[in-house]
């Protein structure tokens, strides 16, 4: 035979083998009753919701209408009667459905929100793994889902369909993070083998000073990480200024942290359910924060059950509410007030105080008098989540967060009463989309676009001069990010993504008298492309994280590279290695260009990089770290080098002989963070200590290489925590070195009306020391839980100095301005949980 000829018959043969499987797969239900009522000249009825979209295997023709109809039968699991006249009624078998329980096949543990799917309906577990679902027919295709898990596919038929037995789920091989140091300071606090810590909130224990899992008050308890002046907005990780750090919500980036202008997180601790702090080896996903980031994620799954809380501190009062909008949605609302309005507590009163020290709400014109001092704070969080299917799931996001205060400034000019009202507000409102695909069980893709708007404005009323002086500082940021993950094999996962953010900032200055105006508006779009391969060993004690991120800045022209690695090496069961390094870029600081500005409040705005006398900041770091875990005994040692180019003189706060001189330089920190802890039955006991050389280089001042504004040498932070049945109590010791500083020459401080220094930064404050204290009580009930907390910053009411700077006064001496910490604050909290 020819090769034509073969042809020609394999052909013939692949035709005739389609044909006849086309004419042996399954038809239409509707299609088959059809020929069916030819065949036996008979009537079918039935109703059209009943068999849409059901397909069976067309009986026999040599069969009778009798045993045609119970092959139908079978395989649909409907109810057919043959009635007189050859009409046959079909109904759907109400008797017929699922049930079961979906657990883990390793651990046997139930999987609470599993979904399962069949055609037109869906469910998902509970507590227990339990579901049960109404089936239409025994033909479905029955789908079972869980994030981290195969999926399940199986027709109706397979399961045992008389009991609810057991259906085991097996977990997905996949590159998931592994924790190697659980409980690294207090319950909640695990360190995973990327290098990431994480926070779960809702098993968040008890550190000293802190009444609620407040994030950013929480992450300054970690070796590396202090607050130069005790404020959540004022972060410094590593010896980087708070704007190098990237704080993201949902993955949406926030340009404002704090409330109280700093002293409480603004970030509501009830919607929040885990937070990721990374301060190296950051994955290529992530552009921005030189220094550090710290990621706070929503709930990934619907909620089947409504829960929620209420609670009130003697600062504001919150709420929290989560509800299951059918088997497929959940939307999630937090809300969070303050009480000044109503109640101006201690705890108001001190942080009041300490946020207008040596500012013009305190500290104005002689002849002027202010009155009428009104502070509020807000925020409000929402989050939807919708499966739309057993692959597919959207998230919606909103925050608004927002701080005002306000005074009136009283004066007799030319014998006549005046008032006017000077006032500052800050807030930040963000939304957020998110869309995930998963096509299979290797491949899933996640698109992100989200807008974050900032805004910080003040108007300052000089009633001597009859001025009203307005400030403001906006941001507005639209991003977008695309990424796919695929799984390889057991051991290799690929992500690859692509990524497009556009920033505008917009600085205003406006006087009325004598009229002026500077409106100064930037933008700055990037775009990235991004790639990464994560690898885990057989046995899971080697985990590999390599990345590349490429940025390309338009409004430059210029192109920014950035490798990322991070590797963990577990041995001898104990113990484990890890070595960290990263590049990264950031494009948006903050500067500070007057002390006075928008009150002294909060005095730093937000500026563009020009690439200029503004350079973009670029970092590279690297690190080396050590762990050891056994029986409640844990030591962590981590040594680590870190360069930040590009920042200026205007963003590290000087208030010295630098104060207006405008330079570009960089840091180099090279530091050492070490961290002991003893867990024994009830009871919790750490000490970290932190070493840190942070050194400026400014090529164009005096002296080009000095202390950092930020170099705090030496840090212990020391605690203890107990529990006894409900009662829960913790305490703790921060002692740092004082903060640099600089001073005037002794016996020669004024020359021709201005200061005159001393090297700078060659002088530090006294020691700062503080001790807190925290117990908390819970009460259950049937359906709510109570509980009851208090807590004492600064115990010992020290007098912590935290700034000093000088000022020449009117004698032509130099006059001196000291900034301390809080002094001894009390708190008390009570939520319900329902």
């Amino acid at each position: 035979m020819n090769s034509n000829k073969s042809g020609l018959v394999l052909i013939f043969l692949l035709w005739a083998g389609c044909f006849w499987g086309w004419t042996q797969e399954a038809k239409p239900l509707v299609q088959a009753l059809t020929q069916l009522e030819n065949r036996y000249n008979c009537t079918f009825n039935y109703a059209e919701r009943t068999v849409a979209d059901v397909f069976v295997e067309i009986p026999s023709a040599e069969l009778s209408l009798e045993q045609a109809v119970s092959s139908l039968a079978d395989q649909t699991g409907f109810v057919f009667e043959v009635l007189e006249n050859n009409f046959v009624s079909i109904k759907r078998n109400a008797e017929l459905s699922l049930c079961g329980y979906i657990l883990d096949k390793d651990t046997l543990e139930p999987l609470e929100g599993a979904t399962i799917q069949i055609e037109g309906a869906s469910t998902i577990t509970d507590g227990n793994g339990y579901f049960k679902i109404e089936v239409r027919h025994s033909g479905v295709s029955v789908t079972v889902r869980y994030l981290g898990y195969r999926t399940l596919e199986r027709n109706y038929k397979y399961f045992k369909t008389n009991t609810c037995d057991a259906i085991y789920l097996i977990p997905k091989t996949e590159q998931l993070s592994q924790v190697i140091l659980s409980n690294y300071l207090v319950n909640g606090i695990d360190k995973l083998n990327t290098g990431d810590f994480q926070i779960d909130v809702e098993k968040f224990g008890l550190l000293p000073g802190l009444i609620e899992p407040d994030v950013l008050q929480a992450v300054q308890s970690f070796p590396g990480i202090q607050s130069i002046n005790e404020t959540v907005s004022n972060i410094n990780i590593r010896g980087g200024t708070h704007d190098q750090n990237l704080i993201l919500w949902d993955d949406i980036k926030m340009y404002k942290t704090g409330h109280f202008f700093g002293l409480i997180s603004a970030f509501n601790p009830q919607i929040t359910q885990k937070v990721a702090l990374r301060k190296n080896g950051t994955p290529a996903a992530y552009s921005d924060g030189v220094s550090g980031t710290i990621a706070m994620q929503t709930e990934e799954e619907v909620n089947p059950r409504w829960k929620g809380n209420l609670g009130a501190n003697l600062i504001d009062v919150s709420g929290f509410l989560d509800m299951p909008l059918g088997n497929k949605s959940s939307l999630q609302i937090a809300g969070r007030k303050s009480i000044s309005d109503l109640w101006k507590t201690p705890t108001y009163e001190a942080y009041f105080d300490r946020i207008s020290q040596n500012t013009e709400v305190s500290n104005n014109a002689e002849s002027v008098v202010n009155t009428d001092q009104t502070f509020d704070f807000y925020d409000v969080s929402l989050r939807w989540l919708y499966r739309i299917s057993d692959k597919d799931r959207l998230r919606l996001n909103f925050i608004l967060m927002d701080n005002q205060l306000a005074f009136d400034e009283n004066a007799v000019i030319s014998g006549i009463d005046a008032t006017r009202r000077s006032s500052v507000s800050q807030n930040n409102f963000a939304g957020g989309l998110f869309y995930e695909r998963q096509w299979n069980d290797d491949f899933t893709t996640t698109f992100q676009i989200y807008e974050s708007d900032y805004k910080l404005q003040a108007i300052n009323a000089n009633l001597l001069l009859n001025q009203r002086f307005l400030q403001e500082n906006k941001v507005s940021e639209t991003g977008a990010r695309l990424k796919g993950t695929y799984t390889l094999n057991d051991r290799w996962t690929g992500h690859l993504g692509y990524q497009i953010i556009e920033t505008k900032v917009t600085n205003l200055d406006d006087v009325d008298l004598p009229l002026f105006r500077s409106l100064v508006a930037e933008v700055v779009r990037s775009h990235s492309g991004f790639a990464q391969g994560d690898y885990s060993s057989k046995d899971e004690n080697t985990r590999l994280q390599i990345g590349f991120r490429y940025n390309y800045l338009d409004k430059f022209e210029k192109s920014v590279y950035e490798p990322r690695f991070t590797l963990t090496q577990k041995f001898a069961e104990y113990f484990s290695v890890e070595l960290l390094g990263e590049m990264k870029h950031q494009v948006a600081s903050q500067i500070i260009n007057f002390q006075n500005d928008f009150l002294g409040v909060e005095k730093r705005r937000w500026q563009l990089a020009n690439d200029k006398d503004i350079p973009v900041l670029e970092s590279k770091q690297a690190a080396l770290g050590f762990n050891f875990s056994r029986k409640g005994w844990l030591l962590s040692a981590e040594g680590y080098y870190k360069q930040v180019d590009g920042i200026t003189t205007q963003s590290q706060g000087f208030q010295d002989q630098y104060e207006f001189i405008k330079s570009a330089g960089s840091y180099e920190v090279v530091g050492l963070d070490f961290l002991f802890r003893k867990r024994l039955k009830n009871a919790n006991f750490w000490m970290s200590y932190s070493y840190m050389d942070n050194t400026y280089t400014f090529e164009n001042l005096q002296a080009d290489s000095f202390p950092s504004n930020l170099d705090i040498t030496h840090a212990v932070n020391g605690g203890a925590s107990y529990t006894y049945r409900d009662f829960e109590i913790s305490t703790g010791i921060n002692w740092r070195t004082g903060k640099p500083t600089t001073e005037p020459i002794m016996g020669n401080e004024v020359v021709n009306e201005a200061i005159n220094y001393a090297a700078s930064n060659t002088e530090r404050l006294e020691d700062y020391l503080r001790w807190d204290a925290s117990v908390m009580y819970d009460l259950k009930f049937e359906k709510t839980r109570w509980q009851f907390g208090v807590s004492v910053w600064n115990l010992l009411d020290k007098n912590n100095e935290i700034n000093r700077y000088y000022r020449v006064d009117e004698v032509d001496q130099a006059q001196q301005f000291r900034q301390t910490s809080l002094g001894i604050t009390t708190n008390a909290a009570i939520r319900c949980y329902f």
